[in-house]
């Protein structure tokens, strides 16, 4: 029988995703490094075995149907179960010089398609390799910008930052975490949602936090442990405002 947990992180190549992967493996996990282009997972790959880590690429764009269901035959046929999904991919294509009502629908459309409908397409395509595991554990990538507590607060240090599409999806995806865990309240599997915080990357050019620090939150919740949290929103360790 198996014992070596096995991980998947999505949206993988660069980034926070990236970081979420070098971090699990450090911690022993065999990660699945996912990106829609093959190439640059495999080229991420490589990067972290050469130092050691347990990091395998694989193909995965979340928005292609066909992509998900050979992603998952992959790990079928090569692991027989998952015990960690990390839901990071993510896009970010809000014109900022519009204001909410302004917003093209092509930009609401193809922002779900990714932040929501993909994250939920790739969840219940890997739901029964992760029922596969012992204790599996589900983490989907939000942001407080999906806070609809913070957003209605005059004090809130976002109440002005206003980018629906992204905003709106990230509330989405945090309302899809309570659903799922639900759900699934009396198995082993947990499902949480996190705001990685603030961070310097590619999409967030006035970042605060380091990319490190940006991926602990996906970690911590990734290796909760059974008396952990399920349904909960937060950020290293704090709980956020829905």
């Amino acid at each position: 029988m198996q014992t070596e947990k096995i991980a998947l992180v999505t949206g993988a190549t660069r980034g926070i995703g990236l970081e979420t992967v070098r971090q699990l493996a450090a911690s022993g996990v065999h990660t699945l490094l996912a990106g829609r282009d093959r190439l640059k997972a495999v080229e991420a790959a490589l990067e972290l075995q050469d130092i050691g880590l347990p990091v395998e690429a694989i193909a995965l764009d979340v928005t292609d149907a066909a992509s998900i269901a050979d992603a998952v035959a992959a790990v079928n046929a090569r692991h027989g179960k998952l015990d960690i999904l990390v839901n990071n991919a993510g896009i970010f294509i809000d014109d900022m010089t519009r204001t909410p009502s302004q917003q093209s629908l092509e930009t609401w459309r193809t922002t779900f398609d990714t932040n929501v409908f993909g994250l939920i397409a790739v969840t219940q395509a890997f739901l029964p390799l992760l029922r596969n595991a012992p204790a599996a554990r589900i983490v989907n990538v939000s942001s407080l910008l999906g806070s609809l507590t913070e957003h209605a607060d005059p004090a809130s240090p976002i109440y002005d930052f206003k980018v629906p599409a992204y905003n709106v999806s990230k509330a989405a995806v945090n309302a899809w975490t309570t659903q799922l865990a639900h759900e699934l309240r009396n198995t082993p599997i947990k499902v949480n949602t996190i705001h990685p915080g603030s961070v310097k990357t590619d999409m967030n050019g006035n970042g605060e936090l380091d990319i490190a620090t940006g991926a602990r939150s996906s970690v911590e919740m990734a290796l909760v442990d059974a008396n952990g949290a399920n349904g909960s929103f937060t950020h290293l360790g704090q709980v956020m405002p829905w």
